[in-house]
């Protein structure tokens, strides 16, 4: 088996947060939004496992930032929209 370097995470609904796929990896993650996306997508911890647009850090289409965590599925995502996504590969 191959194993997994990249991936995209969608937002089926707008305003219910989606876990990140478990995917180890100690030296983090490279996290983007989908630059065909039309607004802003939320990401983070909120500490009881959700993130919202008053609880999460904003990425617009195309931004992008690194995150230093071990497991893709410590951050949950949401979106203003439906149907958002987020692109993600291991540092």
């Amino acid at each position: 088996m191959n194993p997994v370097y990249s991936g995209l995470i969608t937002v089926t609904t707008a305003g219910t947060a989606v876990r990140g796929t478990n995917i180890p990896n100690p030296g983090g993650f490279y996290l983007k939004a989908h630059p065909d996306n039309t607004d802003t997508v939320w990401l983070g911890n909120d500490g009881v496992d959700d993130i919202s647009s008053t609880t999460g850090y904003p990425l617009d289409p195309g931004e992008q930032m690194i995150v230093g965590i071990a497991n893709l599925n410590q951050l949950w995502f949401d979106a203003d929209v439906s149907g958002e996504k987020i692109c993600w590969h291991k540092a």
